[in-house]
């Protein structure tokens, strides 16, 4: 087995998120949207509770997401943008959550997130139902994310912080830059 690769296409992306969305599988929908939008690893994304990204008192969605990030410990503050506000916005109107409710529950167990096994099911499954290409797994979200960033112009020095990462080489592997990525840097000068 190959190693991880980011979801390069867009609309990749995009169906990969419809495939939970036509499945009326919310939660699944919501987790994959979640994760690409917020760089966040998986067991960091699935220990959130409903009270990380909503205000429960005011009724709203936190502007950021607090944490501390359980293979580093550090502490990491990601900003709640409007695709991840929307997903969970769905799924919060599909489930009505509680205060101290897990956001990714699990059917089995008293307000159990679903284990990483689980996660990596749901993503990997649709991915191959989809036919997507490259090695995708639950990782591939948080890389898809640092790659789009990329793509976007956003500087990998910037990325790195992001993702909490020691080093920027870390980051040049989650960037999984390849040929075409090279090919374009030279097409595009024309000097």
């Amino acid at each position: 087995m190959g190693k991880t690769q980011p979801i390069r296409n867009r609309s990749d992306i995009r169906k990969l998120k419809q495939y939970y969305l036509d499945r009326n599988q919310i939660r699944n929908y919501a987790m994959i949207t979640l994760a690409v939008n917020t760089s966040l690893r998986i067991g960091d994304l699935l220990r959130l509770k409903w009270e990380d990204v909503y205000d429960f008192e005011t009724q709203r969605y936190r502007d950021h997401i607090s944490l501390t990030e359980q293979k580093t410990g550090k502490k990491n503050l990601i900003a709640l943008n409007k695709e991840a506000a929307a997903a969970l916005r769905v799924l919060q109107r599909t489930i009505g959550p509680r205060p101290g409710d897990v956001i990714f529950r699990s059917r089995s167990g008293d307000n159990r997130p679903i284990d990483r096994t689980w996660a990596f099911r749901i993503v990997r499954g649709a991915a191959e139902d989809l036919h997507l290409e490259g090695t995708i797994s639950c990782h591939s979200l948080r890389k898809t994310f640092g790659y789009h960033a990329w793509k976007n112009g956003v500087p990998p020095a910037l990325i790195m912080a992001v993702y909490n990462h020691s080093s920027l080489e870390i980051t040049k592997r989650y960037l999984a830059i390849d040929q075409d990525d090279r090919d374009q840097v030279f097409l595009k000068m024309n000097l």
